[in-house]
C-alpha cells in the first residue's frame, strides 16, 4: 500500500512500450495515464508529479544504463517498474541479467516506494518469441519478496480471467494490451497500491 503524503509527491513509471502507451491504445489512455487521472483528479492531488519514462522496446538493462535520465533526476517518492516483456526474448540465458539489472535499479532507488509489475500474458501467437515469459514473471515476484517492493501481478490477474492465456479481449496484438487491457492494468495497479479504482466518468 502507498502512504500518501500531505506534501506533493513524485511518481515515476519506468518500463517498456506497454508503460509508454504507444500505438496499441489506439488513442485511448495508457495504464499510467489512468493511474495519473486517479491520483491527480479523483484523489485531489493536483500538484503531484506523475512522470512516464517508458521506452518502447527497452529491457531492464537499457533502463539501468539510462537510470539517471529516466529515474534518478526525478527523485521519485514512488517508482513503478514494469519490465520483462522484451527481456523474455533472451530466454533462460537472459534471466540472470534481467534479475541483476532489476536489482540494481531498485538498489539505486533507495528512499522511493518501489512497485514491481509482472508482465501481462502473451497470446499463443506471440509465445514462440517469449516462451520463457513465465520465468521472468517469477523473477519479478522473487525480486519483490527480496526487496520488500509492492508486487502488482498482472500475469496472475490476467490468467485468472483467461486461463488459457488467450486474452484477445484485452490485447491489441499478441503482446500488447489494447485500451481495455490498459484499463484493467490500471485498476489492478490502483487496487494493489491501496488507491481504489478509477471512478467512472
Amino acid at each position: 500500500m502507498i502512504t500518501l503524503s500531505a506534501e506533493p509527491m513524485t511518481w515515476v513509471f519506468a518500463g517498456d512500450s506497454i508503460t509508454q502507451g504507444v500505438l496499441h491504445t489506439r488513442g485511448a489512455r495508457s495504464w499510467p495515464e489512468h493511474v495519473g487521472e486517479r491520483i491527480h483528479w479523483q484523489l485531489d492531488r493536483l500538484t503531484d508529479a506523475v512522470i512516464n519514462t517508458g521506452v518502447s522496446g527497452w529491457r531492464a538493462r537499457d533502463v539501468l544504463a539510462h537510470y539517471d535520465h529516466l529515474i534518478g533526476r526525478y527523485h521519485p517518492d514512488v517508482l513503478s517498474i514494469s519490465l520483462g516483456t522484451n527481456d523474455a526474448r533472451a530466454g533462460q540465458a537472459g534471466l540472470d541479467e534481467f534479475r541483476d539489472s532489476l536489482r540494481e535499479i531498485v538498489r539505486r532507488s533507495a528512499g522511493a516506494r518501489i512497485v514491481l509489475h509482472t508482465p501481462a500474458v502473451v497470446a499463443l501467437a506471440g509465445r514462440a518469441a517469449r516462451s520463457e515469459l513465465p520465468a521472468y514473471c517469477q523473477a519479478v515476484r522473487e525480486m519483490a519478496a527480496e526487496t520488500g517492493a509492492l508486487l502488482v501481478d498482472h500475469e496472475a490477474y490476467w490468467l485468472a480471467a483467461f486461463p488459457d492465456g488467450e486474452a484477445f479481449a484485452w490485447l491489441d496484438d499478441p503482446a500488447h494490451p489494447n485500451a481495455v487491457g490498459h484499463r484493467k492494468m490500471a485498476d489492478h495497479t490502483l487496487r494493489v497500491l491501496g488507491l481504489g479504482e478509477l471512478d467512472e466518468l
